[in-house]
């Protein structure tokens, strides 16, 4: 049997090496074969506590993360190269009253007792922020020391973790042309009843102050899943700079992140009229403050990945708002290919496996699959908010009898929930265009451009072409581009940047030659 010894973060020591004998009769006891008698398991467990300095009894989620690399172990888990991680919710945390992560805490990619072999650097986090999805950097959160941890196969382990500090906001890195834009949301605030704040940078093109007389077009850039407002504001900044063929644009890098992850502009009954928020309050702010030609023709929207998807909702969803929009490698705009999964098929289909059995790939690297649904699903619910997948469900579910976005899928079979699905139709993008063509048609012409690699790395490429598809059948303008060779990344290129800015121009030019 195993002894457990208690060192903090020590492995549990290992017995003298057992003889051939010994190891015949744990086998025997492990069957059940020797009557009267069972294994004893092991026992491994993290606990958990919090410094008097720190402690404010809010409840969070309590994470231990795992990692065998250099960096902070907190800033897991990576898509590619995930690590272990456990976690469970706590409505308070102190010194007196550890918290134990062991095997009833939720597990990636297993349980504690499944944990490899091996030497890790071990830290605990606890994520309380309420509109940050960042639990690795969101203000306010708690982190601690980092130590280290040997665990060998077949023993136990009881490791003392402790929060120790608050991380602080990061500084805001505004400059003479980038500016920080920050205001209370009423219609947010009113949602959740609470003060809830939105931000965006402004990038203003170099010759604006020189020039006080001139007004100039706007373009509002979405960041994919993970980026905020000062991202955005960086990939948007070559629209103020102009050349030959393109003028100079005022940017607006807006932000997407919420509790959930990525809110994509879209109002839902988890994260609140966030389209509505866009244009009926921070549209007027920016058209207030900075000197922009306000009128629609003059306002365009792009982005990339959920950023993407994002600029495309937006234009479809407010088509008399922006001018045009330019969608690059975007989330599912069709749902009978979420990412090769027709979420509307009868029998409904599983997420996880396709129809002989075999696990679904979410991700590949050229043409080799390289993430798989049923881990990645897992290591999203484990994080328990904030993933990529959980992100999909507060945006696009409705809200459950707990409060919480309805499931999907079935997390232990994969299975398509039928009902949700169908909710879900409300935000699928080729349904929406395909429902309501007759009025949107003469509102879109010459607004949609949408690029996107033949080899996306998640598998987007499936969706926009079945939308592709859908708009030629209705004699549609659009320009649907698919990338030979090019993967989510690498369809962005500077030539690709420099066409879009043009376009953008151009058009503006179009409506407005003075």
């Amino acid at each position: 049997m195993n002894r457990v010894l208690h060192f903090s973060c020590a492995a549990t020591r290992r017995l003298a090496q057992p003889s051939l004998a010994t190891i015949w009769l744990a086998a025997l006891l492990a069957s059940g074969t020797v009557a009267g008698r069972g294994a004893e398991p092991i026992v491994r467990e993290f606990r958990v506590s919090c410094d008097a300095a720190v402690a404010d009894h809010a409840p969070g989620r309590l994470f231990v993360f795992l990692t065998t690399r250099r960096h902070e172990p907190r800033f897991g888990p990576d898509w590619f190269n995930p690590e272990p991680f456990f976690a469970k919710d706590v409505a308070a945390l102190d010194a007196e009253h550890p918290v134990a992560i062991d095997d009833a805490a939720d597990g990636f990619p297993d349980t504690l007792s499944h944990l490899a072999s091996g030497s890790y650097r071990v830290q605990a986090l606890l994520d309380c922020s309420l509109d940050r999805p960042d639990h690795a950097t969101a203000p306010g959160n708690l982190v601690g020391p980092v130590v280290s941890l040997e665990v060998r196969d077949g023993d136990g382990f009881h490791c003392d973790l402790r929060l120790d500090r608050r991380l602080a906001a990061h500084p805001v890195p505004g400059d003479a042309v980038a500016k920080e834009v920050v205001y209370r949301s009423d219609l947010l605030s009113n949602f959740f009843k609470r003060d809830v704040s939105e931000r965006c940078a402004v990038v203003l093109p170099a010759g604006y102050e020189q020039h006080p007389e001139r007004r100039y077009p706007t373009v509002y850039v979405v960041p994919g899943f993970g980026g905020d407002h000062w991202f955005s504001a960086a990939q948007g900044r070559r629209f103020t700079e102009p050349d030959d063929a393109a003028g100079e644009f005022i940017c607006v890098g807006l932000s997407g992140r919420c509790r959930w992850g990525h809110h994509v502009y879209a109002d839902s009954a988890t994260n609140g009229p966030r389209g509505q928020s866009l244009i009926r309050e921070l549209i007027p702010i920016i058209d207030g403050k900075f000197r922009t030609v306000s009128q629609s023709t003059a306002r365009f929207v792009t982005g990339h990945s959920s950023g993407g998807w994002s600029s495309l909702w937006l234009q479809v969803k407010y088509p008399d708002t922006f001018g045009g929009c330019w969608s690059l490698s975007p989330d599912p705009v069709d749902f009978r290919d979420f990412q090769q999964v027709d979420l509307y098929a009868d029998p409904p289909l599983s997420l996880y496996f396709n129809e002989q059995g075999e696990p679904r790939p979410i991700a590949r690297r050229g043409e080799t699959p390289a993430i798989w649904f049923p881990g990645f699903a897992r290591m999203d619910d484990v994080l328990g908010r904030g993933g990529q997948l959980r992100s999909f469900e507060a945006v696009f579910s409705p809200a459950g009898n707990d409060g919480l976005p309805r499931r999907l899928w079935d997390r232990k079979t994969g299975r398509i929930d039928p009902e949700v699905a169908r909710a879900w139709q409300a935000y699928d993008i080729r349904l929406v265009l395909e429902r309501n063509w007759d009025e949107l048609q003469p509102k879109l012409s010459g607004k949609l451009h949408i690029t996107t690699g033949e080899l996306d790395t998640f598998y987007l490429d499936g969706a926009v072409c079945r939308l592709r598809e859908m708009l030629q059948e209705r004699g549609s303008d659009a320009r649907i581009e698919i990338v030979p060779g090019r993967d989510h990344g690498s369809v962005l290129t500077d030539e690709l940047f420099l066409t879009i800015h043009r376009e953008m121009t151009a058009s503006f030019r179009r409506h407005h030659p003075e």
